[in-house]
């Protein structure tokens, strides 16, 4: 026995790092909502299941004075996601899990509006209908509960529209007729469903049974209250006031030349009529929370991109009293050089708490609404490099609870005091995750003066004595930063093989203020790529990296670079690209969001800064990762790429087809890898191609791939 125990030791790895299995079951936590009371958290964790090839959501109860074990409350085959408090404490949430009191086992399961008492007792079932639930609301101080489903076009209710979906689907009619523009996202098909906004509510002449009975509740129906918003709300950013009387959300407005921008609507619940509050050109608006009285929305807004000038995003304040006039809207904190992200009030409206990408973290920061001359000032709550979002704040106002990560720890709940800043981890479903090696803040000074920061993972014993070879890893975005911790692209799994990883945050990154992000704009190939370089030119000087052995990678607009990088210097040996724009004239007309794109750059700029032009240059190894359900950067873009680097570059197919690039190809993933065996894949290609190129390895492929 004691011998079976030694060889069951020695069998497992160092760290999760070590060992990809051991990683991809790592629980993954998202999502937090606070009772109205204040005593309970509710939280969403990620698990794999058993056959390790999805990963398996249920929603777990954390308690927010951190004395007590977070404990699981539901659990099923399909998950529970979604979770939101209603006013009396009852936990709402959507799942396609089988509803245990219906005797109809056709058809599909669809996501489905269940509650979970809380009194306690088994979760039930209290709306199901054919197109499913997508987003459940609810009012913090009123029984008023809505949620954000779809039905097709045509359809004249509920019944009608269950109809016409299973005539589509008996008949296996597919197709989708068009009027308007877009026609995809991200990994979508859009339409024909488009997705209105439903007031949850009893069903008329129907009677709750006895308190304490099982048909304690009264049966509930939808009541449409965006009859006719054709497709302008998809993905929306909708928010319900305190009473539960009005919904304020985000709308597109089409424009002419297939152009779009979002408008700030009011919906009256009780009579669904819409009202605009914000609609300028040039300008988008998304409503952030209401103040605890009603009176004030926060509002983000956006400005329209050029080709001259980047996005400015900014916080303001909206009277939506009953006396508001139509000049109301109110600038907050415009003086601060940051992109924040509203999160909650605190209980008394004196201040906004927001979050913003701040210097490779994203913090939490307090924003100053009453005080006169003290409006709009910014206060830095939380002190640690780390990032927070799901902001809920306490009904007394000391704390506040959030997510948290790093680089150096995946999501967990923590408890911030809002008048120290101090931050208390909870006691969570998971713990975190060991690794071995550190994590440094690194920079460089660019050609014109500015600052160029970075992080910096290295392996455990990189030294003088032992250099650790160096991946430079380049983010999307690219109005974005390496701040928070990623499953997708993580560190850790390479230092665990002995890499030193460069997470560089180059212009156009956020974080570093609006004069940073416009040192970027519409030269893609300027700045960030000399930021780029400069920084690997200052990392590899040191003693304990091998300025000999390096490699470049990135995704998106990361992938873009990594493509630009290979058409410009052969510096590296080998070369990662996922996800990556190629030939930017292509791209712009094809990509999910083209209204976006071509604002951004004109047909001359795309040309400049496109890495097609420069294929006859590359000579170095590249592995090529795409999609084919990739619709924010379409397949084309990695097609076009393989041919291409097959055809043109300096190591193209030699006179047996034969060449020293790679191309990994997924018929059923979209922008990012999801699926888990098909991430372990990605990781285990990538390891190999790095080996082979980089350390001169030869180790094997995952042998899933069949070769």
């Amino acid at each position: 026995m004691a011998s079976e125990d030694a060889a069951t030791l020695r069998d497992q790895p160092a760290t999760p790092f070590h060992d990809l299995d051991h990683y991809l079951a790592i629980p993954r936590v998202s999502g937090l909502t606070l009772s109205p009371d204040g005593r309970r958290l509710v939280t969403t964790v990620s698990t794999l299941n058993s056959k390790g090839t999805e990963y398996v959501t249920a929603l777990w109860d954390v308690d927010p004075a951190g004395e007590r074990q977070a404990r699981r409350i539901t659990r099923s085959a399909k998950g529970e996601a979604g979770a939101v408090f209603a006013a009396n404490g009852d936990v709402y949430f959507t799942s396609a899990r089988p509803d245990p009191d219906s005797t109809d086992a056709d058809g599909e399961p669809v996501s489905a509006l269940w509650l979970l008492p809380a009194g306690g007792g088994e979760a039930r079932v209290v709306l199901s209908r054919a197109g499913g639930v997508e987003k459940v609301m609810a009012a913090r101080n009123a029984d008023a509960a809505f949620v954000m489903a779809s039905v097709l076009a045509g359809s004249t209710d509920e019944d009608n529209d269950a109809e016409r979906r299973k005539a589509r689907k008996d008949n296996k009619v597919a197709a989708i007729l068009h009027s308007e523009y877009p026609v995809r996202y991200w990994d979508a098909d859009l339409g024909p469903a488009q997705p209105r906004l439903f007031a949850v509510e009893p069903e008329p002449d129907k009677e709750p049974g006895k308190p304490g009975t099982v048909d304690s509740a009264a049966p509930l129906k939808l009541r449409n209250l965006t009859p006719d918003a054709g497709s302008r709300l998809r993905e929306a950013e909708s928010v319900v006031s305190p009473d539960g009387k009005t919904i304020y959300t985000s709308l597109i407005k089409p424009l002419p030349k297939a152009d779009l921008r979002s408008v700030l609507v009011a919906v009256d619940v009780a009579t669904g009529i819409q009202k605009v509050l914000l609609d300028q050109e040039g300008m988008s608006y998304f409503p952030g929370p209401v103040s605890p009285d009603g009176r004030y929305l926060a509002v983000l807004s956006e400005s329209d991109t050029t080709p001259q000038e980047a996005p400015h995003l900014r916080l303001h304040l909206l009277d939506v009293g009953p006396d508001a006039d139509s000049d109301s809207l109110t600038p907050l904190a415009h003086d601060w050089d940051r992109w924040p992200h509203p999160e909650a009030w605190l209980p008394d409206g004196s201040a906004l708490l927001v979050t913003a990408d701040d210097d490779g973290a994203s913090p939490l920061f307090s924003v100053t609404v009453a005080g006169g001359a003290a409006q709009g000032s910014v206060g830095r709550v939380t002190q640690d490099a780390a990032a927070y979002i799901d902001v809920v704040v306490s009904p007394d106002g000391n704390s506040a609870y959030a997510l948290r990560s790093s680089y150096e720890f995946p999501s967990e709940p923590v408890r911030i005091d809002l008048a120290t800043g101090t931050v208390t981890r909870l006691p969570a479903p998971a713990g975190r995750p060991q690794f071995e090696g550190s994590l440094e803040r690194v920079e460089t000074t660019a050609a014109d003066g500015t600052r160029v920061p970075a992080y910096l993972a290295l392996p455990a014993g990189a030294s003088i004595d032992s250099p650790a070879p160096l991946l430079l890893w380049i983010h999307g975005g690219p109005l974005a930063s390496w701040n928070a911790w990623t499953w997708r692209w993580n560190p850790w799994l390479l230092t665990a093989k002995g890499y030193a990883v460069l997470l560089p945050d180059p212009a156009l990154s956020t974080g570093y203020g609006q004069a940073y992000v416009q040192r970027g704009w519409g030269g893609w190939g300027r700045a960030p790529f000399s930021d780029l370089m400069a920084i690997t030119d200052s990392v590899v000087q040191r003693p304990d990296i091998d300025e000999t052995r390096t490699a470049a990678m990135g995704g998106s607009f990361g992938g873009y670079m990594a493509n630009w990088v290979a058409g410009q210097t052969d510096r590296f040996r080998a070369i990662v690209t996922h996800a990556s724009l190629w030939a930017l004239d292509q791209f712009g007309p094809t990509t999910d969001a083209s209204q976006y794109w071509l604002k951004e750059m004109t047909a001359e700029t795309a040309l400049e800064n496109s890495p097609h032009l420069h294929v006859d240059n590359i000579r170095t190894p590249m592995l090529v990762i795409h999609g084919d359900k990739d619709y924010r950067v379409p397949i084309g873009e990695g097609l076009r790429l393989w041919y291409e680097l097959l055809s043109r570059s300096q190591l193209a197919a030699d006179e047996n087809g034969q060449t020293s690039h790679r191309f990994l190809f997924y018929p059923d993933e979209n922008h990012w890898i999801l699926q888990p065996q098909h991430a372990k894949v990605w990781y285990g290609v990538v390891e190999h191609f790095l080996a082979k190129n980089v350390l001169d390895q030869d180790i094997a492929l995952p042998a899933e791939l069949g070769l």
